[in-house]
């Protein structure tokens, strides 16, 4: 994989000190933010993109609140959060909003994004190796939900897994339901 890394660079934040370290992959650019001395076997959060959670606290996912957890989480435990630029499911920003309008009459994530085109999930994870190998990680306790992401990080031990579930609302308990339901993820 073709992949060009930046410098390391500190990253204060009202979660922590960090250290922060840029991936390009094509048109994709990734960070790796992370809390030293890493653990030997850290716990990494691999976050896809969301910027309607993660920077608008949208209340229609989970996302916002679960960046926030692990951020709080890895400064404490000195791990990584894997930020992917992976918009949306990976179907992007405007289809994440004609996704959004769509939901708004009636259809759940999935339906939407099927009647967009899209698979329900168009994310990959092959960079999580490449940024693993880099800080010669080849062990990790994985913060997530998500069985897809377990089974498509390739070449690293997942020691553990921890769960990372928030607490539903008015706005995203059906979204959860569907994630759970219709996309196997691990919310109990």
């Amino acid at each position: 994989m073709n992949v060009t890394i930046s410098q390391r660079a500190k990253l204060p934040t009202k979660y922590g000190e960090f250290e922060v370290v840029a991936f390009k992959e094509h048109h994709k650019e990734h960070l790796a933010i992370f809390k030293l001395p890493l653990a030997e076997v850290p716990c990494v959060r691999v976050h896809s993109e969301c910027l309607t959670g993660d920077a608008l606290g949208s209340l229609k996912c989970d996302c916002g609140e679960q960046l926030e957890y692990a951020l709080g989480h890895i400064n404490e435990n000195n791990g990584m959060v894997i930020y992917l630029r992976q918009e949306g499911r990976d179907i992007g920003l405007l289809n994440k909003i004609n996704a959004y309008a769509l939901q708004d009459t009636g259809l759940n994530t999935v339906e939407a994004n099927h009647q967009l085109g899209f698979a329900a999930d168009e994310r990959t994870y092959e960079v999580v190796t490449t940024i693993l190998d880099h800080f010669k990680i080849s062990k990790i306790r994985l913060m997530t939900n998500n069985p897809t992401k377990i089974n498509s990080i390739e070449g690293i031990e997942i020691v553990e897994r921890i769960p990372i579930v928030m607490d539903a609302n008015e706005h995203n308990k059906d979204y959860l339901d569907v994630k759970e339901r219709e996309m196997g993820h691990l919310l109990k």
